[in-house]
């Protein structure tokens, strides 16, 4: 079932287009080829960490994260989102250096209507038991990328079940980092599917 079947979807969607054909040489060197994607995610997060902490003072001041703070995290979860499909085999392309331009596993991010102060202010105890699953479901998904590298290898192409088993377990993880960030006040849920 998609996303958007669901009565009351949440605000944090994935949308996986990709065809399953991988590149068995890009796949070989993955982790090589990641590795100015994670030194720009380095360089961007700096800037994210102060985003962060002006729309938590915003958030706890007035219940809105102004729309210029909101864009700019999007953005940046979008390009996590992307770095991530990269690197756990479940897109092929080498993404943008941006998190604005398409890709094959992207991030829908719905507008914030705004969030309850409380939960603004204690964001980070709240979500807890949320990073606890996300970091296993982040091992599990390292599981699945691997052996789906040794699949992608052989066959050229990657196994719809392994994708889509490793595009839900993102899915989570991104939510997460959205309720953290700011993004959303909608906690992560284990619920429904990325759109496919």
């Amino acid at each position: 079932m998609s996303e958007s079947a669901l009565p009351a979807s949440h605000p944090i969607g994935l949308i996986v287009t990709d065809d399953l054909k991988r590149s068995r040489l890009t796949v070989f060197f993955r982790l090589l080829l990641a590795i100015p994607h994670f030194i720009w995610l380095e360089l961007w997060s700096i800037a994210v960490v102060f985003a962060i902490f002006f729309a938590w003072i915003a958030g706890v001041v007035t219940g809105r994260i102004p729309a210029g703070l909101h864009s700019f995290i999007a953005s940046y979860l979008r390009y996590m989102t992307h770095v991530s499909a990269y690197l756990l085999l479940l897109a092929d392309p080498f993404p943008p250096f941006s998190g604005g331009a398409s890709y094959p596993v992207d991030l829908r991010v719905d507008d914030d209507p705004g969030q309850s102060r409380l939960s603004v202010f204690f964001r980070v105890l709240l979500a807890i038991p949320a990073f606890v699953l996300a970091y296993v479901f982040r091992l599990v998904n390292e599981i699945v990328a691997l052996l789906g590298w040794f699949y992608a290898i052989f066959t050229g192409r990657m196994n719809r079940g392994m994708r889509d088993l490793s595009a839900w377990l993102l899915r989570y993880e991104i939510q997460t980092y959205a309720y953290v960030y700011l993004v959303t006040g909608r906690y992560p849920s284990l619920a429904g599917a990325p759109t496919v």
